[in-house]
């Protein structure tokens, strides 16, 4: 009688896990700086802040029609995501399961306010993406809503009367940072950054980067909720 054994795959240990995550968090952070790099062309007005969506949607023509290479960006995105969001469950849950026991008086591990929040937050980003593209992409929940007038779109849905929105939208961004922190600091100390001065190299340019992303991101509502941008 021959007995097999399934052997799992390289993509489903914990190393091919940890792949996972930082080719899918690599994506989304060259994502994240693209995009708000874009978004600062607000401050170049109304006309140059158009021209440069209307732009996006032609890019790749003629070998790509109308919108494609927005739609392949999008499946890529959101592909990234739920990988990213998979591999970081399941390396969470096995972690877990190799520690079932736990001690009534046992010392909380030390870690960062990031470290702590990394479910919750994930719970918030996915919540302000979802109502991000219903507001700003599809313009369902934008008060102007029209696609050939995306700089008037981002005047409206930051508007003073709608504080809420840019409240959220900090929420979202703020917490985001926390992530990037986080990530980012795993990612160096994974590089070999693991000596004390390593490790303070490596918290500060993931706090730098975290900041600066933050700030770029933010700088967009306040300055149309101030009137700066209208």
């Amino acid at each position: 009688m021959v007995v097999t054994t399934r052997t799992r795959s390289p993509i489903r240990s914990n190393v091919g896990l940890k792949a996972v995550m930082a080719v899918t968090g690599i994506f989304l952070v060259f994502f994240l700086i693209a995009h708000m790099l874009g978004n600062l062309k607000v401050f170049s007005g109304d006309s140059s802040f158009n021209g440069y969506a209307h732009w996006l949607r032609e890019v790749g023509k003629p070998v790509l029609p109308g919108v494609w290479f927005l739609w392949f960006m999008r499946i890529g995105l959101v592909v990234a995501a739920v990988g990213h969001i998979w591999a970081a469950t399941v390396l969470a849950l096995r972690a877990r399961a190799a520690r079932p026991v736990r001690y009534a008086h046992r010392k909380k591990v030390r870690g960062s306010y990031a470290a702590r929040t990394m479910r919750w937050g994930g719970v918030i980003i996915l919540l302000f993406v979802i109502y991000h593209l219903l507001d700003l992409t599809t313009g369902t929940l934008n008060p102007v809503g029209d696609p050939s007038r995306p700089y008037a779109n981002v005047v409206a849905g930051f508007a003073p009367e709608r504080w809420y929105v840019t409240l959220f939208y900090t929420l979202a961004v703020v917490t985001l940072g926390f992530h990037l922190r986080h990530g980012l600091f795993s990612a160096l100390r994974s590089l070999g950054q693991q000596t004390p001065r390593g490790e303070q190299r490596a918290r500060a340019v993931a706090l730098v980067f975290a900041v600066a992303l933050v700030a770029g991101y933010l700088v967009v509502p306040f300055a149309v909720l101030t009137g700066l941008v209208s």
